[in-house]
């Protein structure tokens, strides 16, 4: 029998969604995106876990709208003129952790990396100041798009290696390890 003092259940699915919060929603979001299909690959976990780096390396460079073609590329370079092979879905599924939502703090990061890198202390400036300079992407005016790929295209690509290749090892090391950890309850010898 139904508590009569619990509040009514909601009918329409909207409604439900409201009541679950939205770091339980994203949480979710990313294991059913992210993790699953890692655990469900039918490959080994070594190259699973290459899938994993591949895609996180490409995921945190100012690439984006080329990541997952770049996966695409990289995977036909490795696989026929290096002999060496990853997971292609893994490695283009890794490529969204950097999304839309979140490019322009990724950037900004990178920004910081970049100019820290370069011994530019005096010339980081908050997250305002670095928006602002995105404003000639937003107006398509073509002169000051050029003036900034040259001015940060160093900046951004010198603070996204350290990055890149930080995120990239941390992939790979831990699917590593959740993989062959997994491994024995998947295939009981």
């Amino acid at each position: 029998m139904a508590n009569p003092a619990a509040p009514p259940r909601p009918r329409n699915k909207a409604d439900r969604r409201r009541l679950i919060p939205f770091s339980t929603r994203v949480g979710r979001l990313l294991r059913l995106r992210l993790t699953v299909p890692l655990l469900r690959a039918r490959h080994t976990p070594e190259l699973a876990a290459r899938g994993t780096m591949i895609g996180l390396i490409w995921a945190f460079t100012p690439t984006f709208g080329l990541r997952m073609p770049l996966v695409l590329l990289t995977w036909l370079v490795a696989r026929h003129l290096c002999r060496w092979d990853f997971s292609l879905l893994l490695g283009i599924a890794w490529t969204w952790t950097t999304n839309a939502l979140v490019t322009l703090p990724v950037y900004y990061g990178f920004y910081v990396t970049g100019q820290i890198l370069l011994g530019r202390w005096h010339d980081l400036g908050g997250f305002a100041a670095f928006e602002a300079l995105w404003e000639p992407l937003r107006r398509a005016d073509p002169a000051p798009i050029v003036d900034l790929l040259l001015d940060w295209g160093l900046v951004l690509w010198l603070g996204a290696l350290p990055w890149a290749i930080l995120m990239g090892w941390l992939g790979y090391r831990c699917s590593l390890r959740l993989l062959r950890r997994r491994q024995p309850a998947r295939n009981p010898i």
